[in-house]
């Protein structure tokens, strides 16, 4: 699927729940022509690469793409917001970019962008923390460490407010009795490998 088509995927899956979609933040990687064009009906904010739009100063005002993928007529007109964020190491400059629809001041929109994908993008982090480390290239395989990364993370989301370390440590061998006897964990891991590629290869 195309990136676009996700979006639009999730969007119709939201809407199908009856909820209402207020807000749109996507990040850099979803910045197209066809993406502004789709969450274009919704207010949004997307992520810009400030390399694509050429703009390295302090901006607020109206920006049309210029994509060799499209004509003219289809190019996309929207508010563009570029902001600077010195690095201290390397005392210069940096700049980043926002898209969007949204009349607010330039300060209150990119507020409003780290409010939303800032807890994401903490919460990406904290998945992988969980993660045993693998080269596999096998999907299934990911998959399933994936799967399990975030059964743990969501078991400690949920008790980490209630009990201590030593009491989730405890809770962890009663759900999973083998998780500190490395033979017996690492012989179930395989053996639910080996039933979930099973489980793939019959679909």
């Amino acid at each position: 699927m195309t990136k676009d088509e996700i979006v639009k995927v999730l969007v119709e899956q939201v809407m199908a729940m009856g909820f209402r979609i207020r807000l749109i933040t996507l990040d850099a990687g979803f910045y197209t022509v066809d993406m502004l064009n789709f969450i274009s009906q919704f207010k949004y904010i997307i992520a810009v690469p400030a390399g694509d739009v050429k703009v390295f100063e302090e901006f607020d005002g109206d920006y049309t793409t210029n994509s060799k993928r499209h004509r003219r007529d289809e190019q996309v007109k929207f508010r563009l917001l570029v902001y600077s964020n010195e690095k201290v190491r390397r005392k210069s400059l940096v700049y980043f970019a926002r898209a969007t629809n949204l009349d607010l001041p330039k300060r209150e929109v990119l507020d409003l962008y780290s409010k939303v994908r800032g807890p994401i993008e903490t919460s990406y982090r904290n998945i992988k923390a969980f993660l045993p480390f693998t080269s596999s290239t096998k999907f299934v395989f990911r998959t399933l460490i994936f799967v399990l990364a975030l059964v743990l993370y969501s078991l400690y989301t949920v008790f980490k407010g209630e009990v201590g370390r030593e009491e989730f440590r405890l809770l962890l061998i009663l759900l999973f009795p083998d998780l500190f006897n490395p033979e017996n964990f690492t012989f179930n891991v395989i053996k639910a490998l080996i039933y979930t590629i099973d489980l793939f290869l019959r679909r």
